[in-house]
């Protein structure tokens, strides 16, 4: 049984498949990247990635950092 969980995810309602927001950075095939995520309006350490859960209509907001010069 495929079990979905409704979030949005940078203001767009998605259904994803993730458990925890380390699931979900991999889902988004982001899991190479330098990123800043915000679950509810809080600064999610990477530390804590993996024991973060997800839950219905949870506001995720994912930062990809951008080197430059």
């Amino acid at each position: 049984m495929n079990t979905y969980t409704n979030v949005h995810i940078n203001g767009e309602a998605r259904q994803v498949k993730s458990v925890t927001l380390a699931d979900l950075i991999i889902e988004l095939g982001l899991q190479d990247k330098r990123l800043a995520v915000e679950l509810d309006e809080m600064l999610v350490p990477k530390s804590k990635h993996a024991e973060t859960a997800l839950y219905e209509n949870a506001k995720i907001e994912i930062i990809q950092a951008v080197g430059g010069g």
